[in-house]
């Protein structure tokens, strides 16, 4: 299984936090790494991502966990379980007024060896994200 994670300590409330993650519009303002985003976060919902790296590439996912300034998970991947992408998104209350995000995505399914071949080093645009929403975050107070 291949997998890309970042976890970073941020200045601020859970609250600013996920009302920041979860207005997905607005993302490219903050976000160098992503372009555009389409869609509403609800449990259920599809949603579609444009990243910079892969300006013509649209991903198409599902937010198929919700829980409320705790975590939530964008799904995507092939029928039958033959590829899947899994991205969490994770607040822990560590001390009063800090929080840790940490966002990690798994890639697993019979053709994940040889589809995670073409994917690119992620590692770098997690980072970039972490870095970014700590910054956005702690503007916000």
């Amino acid at each position: 299984m291949k997998s890309f994670s970042a976890t970073i300590d941020i200045h601020a409330s859970s609250e600013t936090i996920w009302a920041i993650l979860i207005d997905v519009a607005n993302w490219p303002s903050w976000n160098p790494t992503v372009t555009k985003v389409e869609g509403k976060i609800a449990l259920g919902e599809k949603i579609s991502l444009y990243f910079k790296s892969t300006p013509d590439r649209t991903f198409p996912l599902t937010v198929s966990e919700y829980a409320p300034k705790e975590r939530m998970v964008f799904s995507g991947g092939m029928p039958l379980g033959l590829f899947k992408g899994d991205r969490t998104f994770t607040l822990t209350q560590k001390t009063d007024g800090i929080v840790a995000f940490s966002m990690r995505e798994v890639f697993s399914g019979l053709m994940a060896p040889l589809i995670t071949r073409s994917i690119p080093d992620l590692q770098p645009s997690f980072e970039e994200f972490a870095a970014s929403l700590k910054t956005k975050a702690e503007q916000a107070l």
